[in-house]
């Protein structure tokens, strides 16, 4: 009754897979199924597109009797899905379900792969087809009638929507659906067809110029319905023909940082705890999300830096490649030693990894540029390894650090059986790390850098310090980075 749009197929060079998500209603995925791969083989390029379809069992369906379908297992059903697809290379997915619909967002929020809209494809079948058409009637079950799926989409976009009264909606149109021959257990339902019909004629007496199938399995009956006389679109060709012209495009995702952990396991948590801090959220919802690969098993760097201790480099890299896979924006790794690694590793991840010591050197010349001789505390790996001296080439001002007797001081704080890797934040370990700072600013030190992020566990950042008869500034290059990481983020959200 309705031409079929014209859509352009898609470019020679590109392949397009669509994934369906069958076991939604079986007998209207499996139509919907069989409507895809008539149209891709009518297509004047079928070797173009690759489909995938499996359907499975799962909890939770609409009832005859419950207005309310249990959704929980319908969610789970269609994520891990989707998320199969995904890893079989689709590029969409469609989702034949109006229910389904109802939370496609949510869906959306946790998925990369880009879901076809039922309702934009319903959008654009009334234009193209039906453009004369102002009032339209639906046909649809009482949960999507109850969560105003069509006056959210077509009722904002002008239309006129109507629905069966009351008696007719529970008689006919639940019972053509969900009755026990209806259209869930069979599409050939003589009777199905006649309580449709029935209603059909109930909106056609309120003015409807197009009816609309709401569910899946009245769209698989729409031609005998239109052999009956009655305007019916069917949605589920609709909605095939707009799976195969749209372009898929990936569903904006909130940005996500991905942090490298357990080096050191209470610095991980400590620059997490930073990162919440410095976010500007008046709920929970507003933070930033985060996704950690939290491995303590990762080799100690800085023996392998002084001694003959585990290369960590492919540790670290594996772990980086971990966050990239999980579709991290960028890479923090709140461990100091640990980027005399980075070089080695950045060029060959796609997500950028911010470097720490680099955004802790920018902070001083932004912040304390007058300020000629900068202190560093930090590992013995960290200071033979010159990664701070390099970050710091050129900058204008000197990079001190302790002598070896003081050195010591900051390793036991750091290593040592009461310190901080022990899970000891005062005591000796303080003191030994009181010594070596008294050391660098009796030494000119004006600005100290916390170059371990063990250190701030126990020396927390402050502008003035109080030393003696004197202050020091003392930096917190975990807080630098995160800082950063959540100024980055913020920035990409607002765009």
């Amino acid at each position: 009754m309705f031409p079929t749009p014209q859509f352009p197929s898609p470019p020679d060079s590109a392949k397009k897979c669509i994934g369906i998500i069958g076991g939604l209603g079986a007998l209207a995925g499996a139509d919907v199924h069989s409507k895809l791969l008539r149209s891709v083989a009518a297509a004047p390029c079928p070797d173009d597109y690759r489909i995938l379809y499996e359907q499975h069992p799962f909890q939770g369906e609409d009832s005859l009797d419950s207005a309310t379908p249990q959704l929980g297992g319908r969610k789970l059903y269609i994520y891990d899905m989707l998320q199969r697809y995904e890893l079989a290379g689709a590029d969409a997915a469609m989702v034949p379900c109006f229910i389904s619909h109802t939370f496609l967002q949510q869906l959306r929020n946790e998925l990369r792969l880009p879901i076809v809209s039922l309702m934009d494809a319903i959008l654009a079948a009334l234009r193209h087809q039906a453009p004369a058409a102002r009032t339209i009637g639906i046909l649809t079950s009482d949960y999507v009638l109850g969560q105003g799926l069509f006056e959210q989409h077509l009722g904002s976009a002008g239309y006129r929507l109507v629905y069966p009264p009351a008696h007719i909606q529970r008689h006919c149109v639940m019972n053509a659906v969900y009755g026990h021959d209806g259209l869930k257990v069979s599409d050939r339902s003589r009777h199905a067809v006649a309580l449709l019909l029935e209603a059909c004629h109930s909106l056609v007496a309120q003015g409807a110029d197009l009816i609309l199938p709401g569910t899946t399995e009245i769209a698989m009956i729409a031609s005998l319905l239109n052999v009956a006389g009655i305007p019916v679109m069917d949605s589920n060709q609709a909605y095939v023909d707009y799976a195969l012209a749209v372009v898929p495009q990936r569903a904006p995702q909130a940005f996500k940082i991905g942090i490298v952990g357990g080096i050191g396991p209470a610095a991980t948590v400590d620059f997490m705890h930073k990162i919440v801090c410095n976010t500007d959220a008046a709920r929970d919802q507003e933070h930033v999300k985060l996704i950690v690969d939290h491995n303590p098993q990762i080799p100690d760097r800085t023996a392998n830096l002084i001694g003959d201790g585990e290369d960590p480099t492919l540790a670290i890299y594996a772990a980086c490649k971990r966050l990239e896979a999980n579709h991290a924006d960028l890479i923090a790794i709140p461990c100091n030693t640990a980027h005399a690694y980075i070089e080695r590793i950045s060029g060959q991840v796609a997500a950028p990894i911010i470097n720490m010591l680099h955004e802790t050197v920018s902070h001083i010349n932004r912040h304390y540029p007058g300020h000629r001789r900068v202190g560093l505390l930090a590992t013995e790996g960290t200071v033979r390894s010159r990664v701070y001296h390099d970050a710091a080439a050129g900058a204008p001002f000197e990079l001190l650090v302790p002598d070896q007797a003081h050195q010591e001081l900051v390793m036991r704080a750091i290593y040592g059986k009461r310190g901080i890797k022990a899970g000891y934040l005062d005591g000796q370990c303080h003191d030994d790390l009181m010594q070596a700072l008294a050391h660098l600013v009796q030494a000119g030190a004006s600005v100290v850098i916390l170059g371990c992020t063990e250190l701030p566990l126990v020396l927390h950042e402050d502008a003035a310090f109080p030393l003696g008869d004197c202050s020091v500034v003392l930096l917190d290059p975990t807080a630098i980075l995160a800082r950063r990481c959540v100024a980055m983020a913020t920035a990409s959200d607002a765009r």
